[in-house]
């Protein structure tokens, strides 16, 4: 800050004092300059911010986020689609392993002993493992975590893998230990050792909200081993406990319903009165049907197509209701907003297509697709894919069926539909020409086991030849070498001969 007129007048008799005021006058404008977010004054009154930890905050306010956002996907048809769009994306038809050790043939064994142990892997005997990834992602999102217990079983039980996958609701985890244990710390159910690793997981022998469980001491509960659990939830801090994904949007869900609920009675309250008859009869002072209670009282009702009647005229006017102005404006920015908070395309929540085109509705999907990838990669497959790979290869060699418990993996997420299959595969097919992308990897984009899609083409081509069969380049011709065809009595091929190699040209 440059001296004004007074600091000079200073200088001229004590320039010192002059040259500190300046200075303290530049130190104090620097401390006082900063984020106008940070300000305090009439703008900002109400605004709390306290600095609490992120544990501090979810213990306070957690089982109750948990319960509402549970509510509105029971009965919000917003809340409801949200959830299920973010599961159809990251799960899909199910992320699926692929042994990657090097082997072939231990590969090809443990593929094939792990799609047998699928089928019977779920504690409750009703879903596959892709069944239970659903199930988890749909907790994960809805609830905010989820804990996936492995329970081992005895050879006797007849399982492919004496292993089942047990899935439990966060409810299970006792949210009341907290505090010094030992060396080590709770944290809402969760012990830590004292280098901050998980030790165990207190978890009640019921779910808290049975009433049946409550009757058999299910609130009692008893510590779990961390190894025997999977923890899947978001890390948005260093939480040791998640949040429901449209926690963000909570308030502005129950506000929307409370506003489509207030402007459906306003409709129905103007639809109910027809007319006013303003008359000098006492006896039709009722303003509506009335009806006595078992008290004796008189109770005033509403019913489509009322005619009210006014004391002391002569006259009848009928009710005009006024149209409702700005609605659908109001609800489609209340939709954008509860689309952002969950993290989902405005037009996948809602279905809307009118404002968008092909381009735009691509680049939105494209960022879409970005942001499910990250969770699949950074989120599902660590937090719960990995265990469980690991779980059934430590159980399979338990068992004597693979010779190491320590078997490399591969997994493959579902592939995402094309919005214009045409320009995806001929995407495909130039990274593979390029070598930018193997065929393998094409594959496995699309969903599918590489080594069992390449020995089925193989199989196939194999088969084909022994019948004689020859595809041509156009898929709806097929050809038959050495023997006449319907329609052909010479036994020539029934396709178009190919055209004939083009000369090179003469220098």
């Amino acid at each position: 800050m440059p001296a004004n007129w007074f600091d000079h007048a200073i200088a001229t008799v004590a320039p010192r004092a002059a040259a500190r005021r300046v200075l303290a006058r530049q130190a104090f404008e620097t401390v006082t300059r900063g984020y106008d977010g940070a300000a305090k004054g009439r703008r900002t009154d109400g605004w709390r911010a306290p600095g609490s930890s992120a544990d501090t905050e979810i213990g306070v306010a957690g089982a109750l986020l948990r319960d509402r956002m549970r509510d509105l996907v029971r009965n919000n048809p917003h809340a409801a689609k949200a959830v299920a769009v973010l599961v159809n994306n990251i799960i899909g038809a199910g992320i699926m392993p692929r042994a990657a050790s090097g082997d072939d043939k231990l590969d090809r064994k443990v593929d094939a002993l792990f799609a047998r142990w699928t089928a019977n892997c779920d504690a409750d005997g009703q879903l596959d493992f892709y069944g239970l990834q659903t199930l988890i992602c749909r907790e994960m999102i809805e609830a905010g975590e989820v804990l996936v217990r492995r329970r081992l079983r005895r050879s006797s039980d007849g399982l492919a893998v004496p292993l089942q996958l047990q899935v439990l609701e966060a409810d299970f985890l006792d949210a009341t230990k907290s505090g010094a244990l030992g060396a080590g710390r709770l944290v809402q159910g969760i012990e830590f050792d004292p280098v901050g690793r998980r030790r165990a997981y207190w978890l009640h022998a019921e779910h808290p909200g049975d009433a049946y469980g409550a009757l058999q001491n299910g609130l009692q509960s008893r510590p779990v081993p961390a190894t025997e659990i999977a923890h899947v939830y978001e890390k948005q801090r260093t939480q040791a406990r998640g949040v429901p994904w449209g926690a963000p949007v909570i308030r502005s869900l129950r506000d929307l319903d409370d506003y489509e609920v207030a402007e459906l009675v306003r409709k129905k309250t103007e639809a109910c009165v027809t007319a006013i008859v303003f008359g000098d009869d006492e006896a039709q002072q009722g303003i509506a049907p009335s009806v006595i209670d078992a008290d004796g009282n008189r109770v005033e009702q509403f019913e489509p197509g009322l005619i009210a009647y006014a004391r002391g005229g002569k006259d009848i006017r009928f009710n005009q209701p006024s149209a409702t102005g700005g609605y659908g404006e109001y609800k489609r920015a209340s939709l954008h907003t509860i689309s952002a908070g969950f993290r989902v395309p405005y037009e996948l929540l809602t279905g809307d297509l009118s404002q968008v085109n092909y381009s735009s509705i691509r680049a939105g999907l494209v960022e879409f697709r970005r942001q499910i990838d990250a969770v699949q990669w950074q989120l599902f497959i660590p937090m719960l894919c990995a265990p469980v790979w690991r779980w059934f290869t430590e159980a399979a060699w338990a068992a004597g069926q693979i010779p190491t418990p320590d078997v490399p993996v591969e997994w493959s997420p579902p592939k995402f539909d094309a919005v214009d299959p045409y320009k995806d595969a001929m995407a495909d097919l130039l990274a593979i020409r390029t070598g930018t992308m193997t065929l393998a990897q094409a594959i496995a984009r699309q969903g599918h086991n590489p080594d069992a899609v390449l020995a089925e083409i193989a199989a196939t081509n194999a088969k084909l030849d022994g019948l004689g069969l020859v595809l041509d380049s156009d898929p709806r011709r097929v050809t038959k070498t050495g023997s006449a065809q319907a329609g052909d009595p010479t036994g020539e091929p029934t396709s178009e001969p190919a055209p004939p190699a083009s000369e090179p040209e003469k220098e």
